[in-house]
């Protein structure tokens, strides 16, 4: 037995490379007591997430999951991949779209690419970094694609970085 452990969290500012393209998983099945609570829980009456019968009558046939919802699984689904630990703060979004609707029943995928990073000009140890998360349904149609802005954390001195995309995380030594 040899004693390693390891400690899940996301990238310092210094693990992440413009072009980097990170799959998360698990995947999320949606369902549709997902999508009453939430729009419930944020007070949105919107009847096309929450009224059967009338949202038949739409052109979508059926309900739609709340595109709140969808936004803020997507960037959920990309937390223990990248930020779990090491995001300081969200400094914004833009640019985000719902190209096709997501339904109850459908299974949310994201990805994420870096598309830049700089270091903190006002905030030593930290930068920020620009993201565009990307979800997909199970058909592979984009439902969701955003940018977000982050200020991250820099590396601690003396802590190990991980290796790249997909590699297991060094061991950090200790009794299991």
């Amino acid at each position: 037995m040899s004693g390693r452990r390891f400690e899940q969290r996301g990238r310092y500012f210094e693990e992440l490379e413009e072009g980097d393209i990170y799959i998360h998983s698990p995947a999320r099945t949606v369902t549709e007591a997902d999508n009453v609570l939430f729009t419930t829980l944020t007070m949105n009456p919107q009847s096309l997430h929450l009224d059967a019968e009338w949202a038949a009558s739409t052109e979508f046939g059926e309900r739609l999951v709340n595109s709140m919802f969808t936004l803020s699984t997507l960037v959920g689904l990309s937390v223990a991949q990248l930020t779990q630990g090491t995001i300081v703060a969200n400094l914004g979004m833009t640019d985000i779209r719902f190209p096709s609707p997501l339904r109850a029943g459908d299974t949310m995928t994201a990805e994420t690419r870096v598309l830049g990073k700089r270091l903190s000009e006002s905030r030593p140890g930290q930068g920020v970094v620009e993201f565009e998360h990307t979800a997909r349904d199970q058909r592979g149609h984009v439902v969701a694609v955003a940018r977000r802005s982050t200020l991250m954390l820099c590396r601690p001195e003396g802590e190990p970085a991980l290796g790249g995309p997909g590699e297991p995380e060094p061991a950090t030594g200790g009794d299991a």
